[in-house]
């Protein structure tokens, strides 16, 4: 018979922070790197823009509860496929960021939050709307943000240094154009991250370098009407 523990044996008289989860999500639209936000329906912050998140059950599980309060109040349900190591043709990459847990970073008492960054290839970010205790859910212009609750503008701002620094080293710059690029989208795409103009030569001369992706054999016509080579990302 398997033996019974009693959880009351191991019960410590000690504070017991709560914890929660936040999800930032990233995806390019209209040529602008886009942050979903919910308006808050509860107080604290009620009627605030937050990034979507809450409270982990116990029977859950940090990624499990990330991927149902994202549901919960957006709508967004990421596929199972959704991870790092996630193929080069999957369109939504996940992984966790980092936790945060300054003392008064929330007025209801001591919570931690561990924070998930989501990014979705352009294109197939799905319409939200909010849901459970969130009014509304939008994308909103990740470098033009309303008054936000919490600390979660600094969390945003975090996520955005994750990206930035990881573009080639995770290969995240790949998960910000369609399956199949240009090599024109793929400078986009940095260029959108780090907020400066590229050198086209110089760009391409090190994107080659770095390595990472091959000829997807397809060719198709640019935004100047040339016919160029496609290129498809090769996960290490």
């Amino acid at each position: 018979m398997a033996r019974r523990i009693d959880k009351q044996q191991h019960a410590y008289d000690y504070p017991r922070p709560m914890v929660t989860v936040d999800v930032v999500v990233l995806t390019p639209v209209d040529d602008r790197l886009r942050v979903l936000l919910i308006r808050r329906g509860r107080s604290p912050f009620k009627g605030h823009w937050a990034l979507p998140g809450g409270f982990v059950d116990m029977d859950e599980s940090l990624t499990d509860a990330a991927r149902r309060e994202l549901a919960e109040e957006t709508g967004l349900r990421l596929p199972k496929s959704a991870g790092r190591s996630a193929r080069g043709s999957t369109n939504v990459w996940l992984d966790q960021l980092r936790s945060f847990g300054q003392p008064d970073r929330d007025p209801r008492g001591r919570v931690i939050t561990v924070v998930y960054l989501a990014v979705i290839r352009p294109g197939h970010a799905p319409e939200v709307i909010g849901g459970d205790d969130a009014d509304e859910a939008a994308w909103f212009n990740v470098y033009r943000l309303p008054k936000l609750a919490f600390d979660h503008r600094d969390i945003i701002r975090c996520a955005l240094d994750r990206l930035r620094t990881s573009l080639e080293c995770e290969g995240l710059g790949f998960r910000l154009v369609p399956v199949e690029f240009t090599l024109d989208e793929l400078q986009h795409a940095h260029e959108m991250v780090l907020r400066r103009r590229l050198n086209r030569r110089r760009f391409r001369r090190e994107v080659r370098a770095l390595g990472g992706f091959e000829p997807s054999g397809q060719r198709r016509r640019d935004r100047t009407g040339r016919v160029v080579p496609l290129y498809r990302y090769r996960p290490a």
